[in-house]
């Protein structure tokens, strides 16, 4: 017997990738290299010295960019990732040390479907590299 519409699972990235346990993974992840990993230093350093509150808002940014819960923008209305960054000068390196933890990140976690996985930590890469300035 088929499912009924209301009950069916929508066929984005957040849920075919996992859901919220897999962007919290990711964001954990990226947030434990930019902690230890010293060729992210120069991006650890433009953010808190508690990294928590971005441990939580991350993968609620994620979710709702990837086609769940649109929690973070309900939050957060008229808000964007360019115009909370716009305060920050970011330049190409510490644009690219986003990105590459970011990717690195979504390698480590290994979410299923690969191929949408590397297509995910690409669009992010783009976005990222988006923000810097020279």
């Amino acid at each position: 017997m088929p499912t009924p519409a209301a009950e069916q699972i929508p066929d984005t990235p957040f849920y075919r990738l996992g859901g919220h346990a897999t962007m919290e993974a990711i964001c954990n992840r990226f947030y434990d290299l930019m902690e230890s990993e010293p060729e992210y230093a120069e991006l650890r350093a433009m953010h808190a010295a508690d990294l928590a509150p971005m441990r939580q808002s991350l993968p609620l940014f994620l979710a709702g960019w990837s086609g769940g819960p649109r929690d973070w923008f309900a939050a957060n209305p008229g808000r964007c990732m360019m115009s909370i960054h716009k305060p920050f000068t970011i330049g190409p390196d510490v644009a690219g040390q986003w990105a590459e933890a970011m990717k690195r990140a979504i390698a480590d976690v290994a979410p299923e479907p690969a191929d949408m996985a590397r297509a995910m930590g690409e669009v992010l890469e783009n976005l990222a590299r988006g923000m810097a300035r020279p």
